[in-house]
């Protein structure tokens, strides 16, 4: 048996166990469907860093700032398997090295597309582009609403978890974090 079918399986029995009935025309195919999308939502368990950035870190005679900001993430809290959407903000002062930018967005896929809490997603993403790039500092900061707090629990709407990750000459020098946080809240 695969584990799509396993995954299947598992969802039927799931529907059933809350009281409906997957016979019935609306539910026939949703195990698979839904099977499918739980792979998809969980597709960076299939990636490495390598693959994700293949090769696109290219040498740059800067030490000036790159920030790329308002990259919207979705994943999966690995508390209740309830999405948790935002957007997250990187920034890096690179040491010789830079990030083509599509990369960046696809680090923090491939680290959202895993269970994790919002904490851990933060650092790993940090930790990715320290490791790509060997920065002189790396500063991660994400911004996301958790429908385990929205749908269920206390149930608030507007709440708003801020984590952030801050590397190198980032965390060692407040001017330079004050530089970052400023031009991410513009």
């Amino acid at each position: 048996m695969t584990r799509s079918e396993t995954m299947e399986e598992h969802f039927a029995k799931i529907i059933e166990a809350i009281g409906e009935d997957v016979t019935r025309e609306g539910l026939i195919d949703t195990p698979k469907r839904a099977a499918k999308a739980f792979k998809f939502l969980n597709n960076g368990y299939d990636k490495t860093l390598e693959e994700v950035l293949n090769g696109a870190i290219f040498t740059a005679d800067t030490e000036d700032m790159v920030i790329v900001k308002d990259i919207e993430l979705y994943s999966l809290c690995e508390h209740h398997l309830l999405p948790f959407i935002g957007k997250c903000h990187v920034g890096y002062l690179p040491n010789g090295k830079v990030l083509g930018l599509s990369k960046v967005a696809r680090v923090i896929d491939m680290y959202a597309r895993r269970l994790q809490i919002q904490e851990v997603l933060t650092r790993q993403i940090a930790d990715a582009i320290e490791q790509a790039t060997n920065a002189r500092g790396v500063a991660v900061v994400i911004e996301a609403k958790h429908l385990c707090m929205m749908m269920r629990g206390v149930e608030k709407q507007n709440s708003v978890m801020t984590t952030s990750s801050m590397k190198g000459i980032f965390r060692k020098d407040i001017s330079t974090r004050s530089e970052f946080l400023n031009l991410i809240n513009r």
